[in-house]
């Protein structure tokens, strides 16, 4: 665990064909006592779920489904399997809280201006959740957290803020330098409580 974040998934990137089979899809599948967390890069993925919600995402959106006491869903890639799609994203899980694991399941989308976001400097950010850089995500937590989307031009700097004990920098694309050292792609670095 880092922080309440519990699993990371680094989806794609995927080039999907028309025509591709329905084998793409995660098929209906419960889960209880977390929160998956899903944002895309590229592509467009449809969710379902038991509580009734039909919710496309497409890049810059944010799905939060909070399982709680048990919700069932699924993600199709039906865009892609018409006319072919990349696809791009991050889900991450995000444990509950003991007092909430039999919450209600519940489900919601933010995106647009929902989606909070500023630009300096060669960094554009987009808040995914929680609270970070003075400002504070949409979609409901139920534990102190931050997660960021931060897009940076070659020689940019940004900050990563500490108010957190436990951060983690992931490499979607690209590459960074942290500490004089360089990671690539697929990399997740774990931080230490100092100043980033």
């Amino acid at each position: 665990m880092i922080g309440p974040f519990i699993f990371f998934d680094h989806m794609g990137p995927l080039d999907v064909a028309a025509g591709a089979g329905q084998d793409l899809d995660v098929r209906p599948h419960p889960h209880i006592g977390l929160s998956t967390v899903t944002y895309l890069f590229s592509g467009e993925i449809m969710h379902r779920d038991s509580v009734g919600s039909v919710q496309t995402i497409r890049p810059q959106e944010v799905n939060w489904m909070t399982a709680g006491s048990g919700i069932t869903h699924s993600e199709r890639f039906e865009k892609a399997r018409a006319v072919g799609n990349h696809l791009h994203g991050i889900q991450a899980w995000v444990a509950l809280p003991r007092e909430d694991e039999e919450s209600d399941p519940s489900f919601s989308h933010h995106g647009g201006a929902d989606l909070r976001h500023w630009e300096e400097g060669g960094v554009s950010c987009h808040l995914i959740a929680g609270a970070a850089y003075g400002l504070k995500a949409a979609a409901r937590t139920h534990s102190p957290l931050f997660y960021a989307h931060l897009d940076m031009v070659p020689d940019a700097v940004a900050g990563i803020p500490t108010d957190q004990p436990e951060r983690a920098v992931y490499v979607a694309r690209g590459a960074i330098e942290l500490d004089g050292e360089t990671y690539g792609a697929g990399k997740m670095m774990i931080l230490d409580g100092q100043a980033s």
